[in-house]
């Protein structure tokens, strides 16, 4: 045990402070490359005019490498180590970033989905990499604090990116709706971000971080399908597909939801800045959760929190102004423990087969890419506002999940 504990931590506690702080600032900064992406749709949905479903594929795109780029960045990474592969997404993200430069000069908006993708891939080998040095940092006791404190982060970057997103890409407007959108607006934030990821890939690569071995951590490097014979999990695939799913839609038509006139009739502006309380509700509720945890099933406050959101939605869906404004805004508080829960609930009883499991319900994340494109083929054909409905169902089905769907099957248990 002291062996193992030797080869994995850094030299001395000022060391494994500063190379723990280092990694969490990676949680932090891809949680703020995911959040700038809600600010992002409506700025490139005025910049090229673009429907509601055309303007989803930013998030098709970026969720979509995910998807594809999971178990390819699971093998790059067991083939050239931790440290590296963090620097390799770094990289790659930077790249995408820089990406948004001739997109924007040349105004072309495949142009834009190809800078994403690129972001998107170089953030996905960051968190395969990164996630499994957080658990192995110092005592094995601890790992749990530790990722709840990297989460933290996380949610604290997707909590401030629409604000400062927000004020950058919108300032040109200065409050006024009827001033014109520039696609230049979108040079500084990125490039910004690009000098940032540069900079923490220098550092990650000079900084001394432990070297776990394959005995210690599992990576996504095959898709084994055979798991999924597990009813409980198969179940919770979807349910971390459609969990996501609602959670990134709601979150990509907030602005323009907040800008209709039947809302709030704000400027892009302004409505971006209220998307941190969205986000913000989802980093306040994991403490509340964990707490009520201790008390409840984590099934029956999934099925709870789940059923409360459809009826958030369906409030707001009914109202207009500040109720429907606030009361959507509300489903973030409700997304907090949602997607912890579901994934520890679908792993139960797994055993040996917990890291393809795991491995299934990271791919689920693909989620992400496809309900927010549905949600803008009915936002189109239906309405802005009746479109919220399409998430609605996807909590229906978490709820589902928490009270039923999440219990291993006896027979299937034993037969395993």
């Amino acid at each position: 045990m002291n062996q193992t504990a030797q080869a994995v931590a850094p030299d001395s506690p000022k060391t494994s402070h500063f190379v723990l702080g280092t990694l969490t600032s990676l949680f932090f900064m891809w949680g703020f490359i995911t959040a700038m992406n809600d600010v992002l749709i409506p700025h490139l949905k005025s910049l090229f005019e673009l429907s509601f479903t055309k303007a989803m594929l930013v998030q098709s795109c970026f969720f979509g490498a995910y998807f594809l780029v999971s178990i390819p960045g699971g093998r790059l990474v067991s083939k050239v180590g931790y440290q590296k592969g963090i620097g390799i997404g770094l990289i790659t993200a930077a790249v995408g970033c820089v990406m948004f430069i001739p997109s924007a000069y040349m105004e072309q908006y495949w142009m834009f989905l190809t800078a994403l993708f690129v972001l998107a891939s170089g953030v996905t080998i960051l968190q395969v990499a990164a996630n499994p040095l957080v658990t192995v940092m110092g005592d094995p006791e601890t790992a749990s604090s530790r990722l709840t404190m990297t989460q933290a982060f996380n949610s604290l970057g997707t909590t401030v990116a629409p604000i400062i997103g927000g004020y950058l890409l919108f300032s040109a407007a200065h409050g006024e709706s009827s001033a014109p959108v520039e696609a230049s607006s979108v040079i500084a934030p990125y490039l910004s971000m690009a000098g940032i990821l540069v900079v923490m890939a220098i550092v990650m690569i000079k900084v001394s971080l432990p070297k776990p071995s394959k005995d210690d951590v599992d990576l996504p490097t095959e898709a084994d399908q055979t798991v999924l014979k597990h009813r409980h999990l198969a179940l919770g695939v979807i349910g971390i597909f459609v969990y996501v799913g609602a959670e990134v839609s709601i979150g990509s038509f907030l602005v323009n939801y907040f800008v209709s006139e039947n809302v709030m009739g704000m400027t892009e502006g302004q409505a971006a800045n209220y998307i941190a309380y969205y986000w913000g509700g989802a980093m306040v509720g994991r403490f509340i959760g964990a707490v009520l945890m201790q008390k409840v099933s984590p099934g029956k406050l999934l099925a709870f929190n789940s059923a409360l959101s459809c009826a958030l939605i369906i409030l707001s869906v009914s109202s207009s102004g500040a109720l429907a404004m606030w009361s959507i805004l509300a489903v973030g508080l409700c997304n907090s423990i949602m997607f912890p829960t579901i994934f520890s609930l679908a792993l139960k009883g797994l055993g040996k087969q917990t890291a393809n499991g795991s491995g299934m319900l990271c791919l689920a994340i693909v989620g992400g890419a496809i309900i927010p494109l549905l949600q803008g083929v009915v936002a189109d054909t239906m309405g802005l506002q009746i479109s919220f409905l399409l998430p609605m169902l996807c909590y229906l089905y978490i709820a589902f999940y928490g009270l039923i769907g999440s219990k291993p099957v006896e027979s299937q248990e034993k037969n395993a």
